[in-house]
């Protein structure tokens, strides 16, 4: 998906009931909203479960980033509000399932490091692939990983992003939005160094190194067009957050 400049302004939101929509971004975006209004969660479960896997098969790149972004953060804030415990162990909470999908039972790691950045390890930095996906994985993994989805999946911690119901029609823009805000509001611009989200560590060559990192500052107007600050990661705050889970749609 090809990125755009951001702007400032509200997050491009998904509207529900959109006519002609597939079948697998409607039920992502229904298991999100009941986890965050209280709703039927387990009658959208169902629904995410039976689908078919060629409904999947069959989205395209802007369906893909809505459908699983929206299923990793409805899947990630039910398990959370259920036992918020989960959390303390985190290695557990990421590799178990917390979602059926199609009849198969992917893990968070699954979507975010298998689907959502096509294959990645985890512990990579961003520069290797993992060299055992599973079946599911392979058969529905994005063909052009967006790195801006490091700015919209929500882990249930304090430094994570806000969370979002993502619409096919206007992902590109909310992801923008999403990458602009979180950037602006966790960077630390001062005597020449950019404190920037440790994700940006994690991930470093998803955002194309210390050089790549740079210019999404200067794309989203965290520094200037003309300036190279010395690039630090700030600490990731892992204090359990579970408020962006809780109400809106």
């Amino acid at each position: 998906m090809t990125e755009r400049s951001g702007t400032a302004g509200s997050p491009v939101e998904a509207a529900s009931g959109a006519a002609a929509e597939p079948a697998p971004v409607d039920a992502a975006r229904e298991f999100l909203r009941a986890v965050r209004t209280d709703g039927d969660v387990d009658a959208a479960r169902r629904r995410l479960d039976a689908l078919p896997p060629a409904a999947l098969d069959a989205l395209d790149a802007a369906e893909q980033l809505a459908f699983w972004i929206n299923v990793y953060n409805a899947a990630t804030g039910d398990a959370l509000l259920d036992d918020p415990t989960r959390l303390s162990n985190r290695r557990r909470f990421f590799a178990a399932s917390v979602v059926s999908v199609a009849g198969a039972d992917p893990s968070l790691d699954e979507i975010e490091h298998g689907i959502l950045r096509r294959s990645k390890w985890k512990y990579g930095l961003g520069y290797l692939p993992d060299p055992f996906p599973s079946a599911f994985v392979r058969r529905h993994r994005v063909a052009d990983p967006d790195p801006r989805i490091h700015f919209a999946v929500n882990c249930g911690a304090t430094a994570c992003p806000a969370v979002f119901a993502y619409d096919p029609a206007t992902v590109d823009e909310a992801l923008d939005h999403a990458a602009e805000t979180y950037l602006r509001g966790e960077t630390v611009v001062a005597d020449g160094t950019a404190r920037v989200p440790r994700l940006m560590l994690w991930y470093r060559g998803d955002f194309g190194g210390r050089s790549g990192i740079r210019e999404r500052l200067r794309r989203y107007g965290v520094i200037d067009a003309d300036a190279t600050p010395e690039i630090r990661y700030r600490e990731y705050d892992w204090t359990p957050s579970l408020e962006p889970f809780r109400g809106g749609e």
